[in-house]
């Protein structure tokens, strides 16, 4: 035999024997950028606590999760993506915390062709479904969902006048056009609009506006602790209508950092929230009792989150496909495994998560249906559960 020949076969030889335990060990990688700093930071941290309880093996396949921190930046929640796909050709992407960051996100999903998990509110991250949002799925309520329950709780409230002060992004313009169509379906007329900044530090030019409208009702559309803000200079400029919260604000940060001026104002929210208020029947309280056990008994009692409950949901998404994923007998970490997960997830359905019970769909790839929303009111410093409204 050719020396030069039989050089190479021994060197393929062993490339063969060396490639067959790292295929035998090929293990699932999940990307996650979360704003575990800036001013989503609320969110972020209990979403990246999360991880850590997620599941390191299913289908007797290892999962790894590499977890970067954006910094409630879009630019960067971008750059974190990139970097997860190409450096660390993760399978599945999750995140980000806020709708400015994922809907960003949504492009690259959908250029490179890996499945994207947001942890972000916004309808328009999967809706239409087509183009690259075929890639990309979510976690959180839509806006519309839950502006749809608060609408009705207004309605039995006797609200008549509305008033709206929401952030200067795609988070706050989504609820002012949700929040406008809910209302007036309900006979509620929008009669002032204003607007601030996540890092803005005062907004009384925006509160008194308001107050001069004086609206039955006003609604803050913010997300985490800046939704603290609005409410607590008009509740100290003296407004005596009700408060009204997005989902967004359901964080005991905001609690923390609102204090008094938070009582008494009402919110829709995941069941999570108020799991163990919730009637057994409920079909969320097991699973969403599940994770808040796993969390509280990690991080303390008390320190439950529906933020972190996104990325509870989100793992359990991605649990649920794995199985049908592999059966394709595609391998982790190649361009079939990325589709065949993508078309996993469309095809879930009736999987009980912490915030409701996902059925995806080629044209709903959020999943949710009533069973995810309930309406809560802080009483006492706490969020209870009002069944009633």
């Amino acid at each position: 035999m050719n020396m030069n020949k039989s050089v190479r076969l021994s060197v393929l030889a062993g490339a063969v024997a060396l490639a067959l335990p790292l295929m035998a060990s090929a293990q699932i990688k999940v990307g996650i950028t979360v704003a575990s700093t800036g001013p989503a930071a609320s969110l972020g941290i209990p979403e990246r606590n999360t991880v850590s309880l997620l599941p390191t093996e299913v289908a007797g396949q290892k999962i790894e999760y590499i977890v970067l921190d954006d910094g409630t930046d879009t630019t960067v929640a971008v750059k974190n993506m990139r970097k997860l796909i190409s450096d660390d050709n993760v399978d599945v992407i999750v995140g980000t915390s806020v709708t400015p960051g994922s809907l960003a996100m949504v492009d690259v999903a959908g250029e490179t062709k890996t499945p994207m998990i947001s942890v972000a509110a916004n309808a328009k991250i999967v809706q239409p479904v087509e183009g690259p949002r075929e890639w990309v799925f979510k976690t959180p309520q839509n806006d519309q969902l839950m502006a749809g329950a608060l609408a009705d709780a207004m309605a039995k409230q006797g609200i008549k006048t509305l008033g709206f002060i929401g952030y200067t992004d795609a988070y706050g313009e989504g609820w002012l056009n949700v929040m406008t169509e809910a209302a007036k379906a309900k006979g509620i007329d929008m009669v002032a609009v204003e607007r601030y900044g996540r890092t803005d530090t005062s907004v009384t030019g925006q509160t008194l506006k308001l107050i001069a409208a004086n609206p039955d009702g006003i609604l803050v559309a913010g997300s985490g602790t800046p939704v603290a803000l609005p409410q607590s200079e008009l509740k100290s400029r003296g407004y005596k209508g009700i408060m009204y919260q997005t989902h967004g604000a359901a964080n005991n940060d905001v609690l923390r950092v609102c204090g008094k001026d938070c009582e008494g104002m009402i919110l829709p929210a995941g069941p999570l929230l108020v799991a163990d208020q919730l009637p057994d029947s409920n079909p969320v309280k097991k699973s969403a009792l599940t994770y808040k056990t796993k969390y509280e008994d990690k991080y303390g009692e008390g320190t439950i989150n529906t933020f972190g409950g996104h990325m509870w949901d989100a793992g359990l998404l991605i649990s649920h496909a794995i199985p049908a994923a592999l059966k394709t007998g595609a391998k982790p970490g190649t361009a079939d495994f990325r589709k065949a997960m993508r078309d996993a997830l469309e095809n879930v359905k009736d999987l009980p998560a912490s915030q409701g019970v996902f059925t995806m769909s080629p044209t709903d790839h959020a999943g949710f249906d009533d069973r995810a929303r309930v309406i809560v009111k802080v009483v006492d410093g706490k969020w209870t559960y009002q069944p009633d409204l």
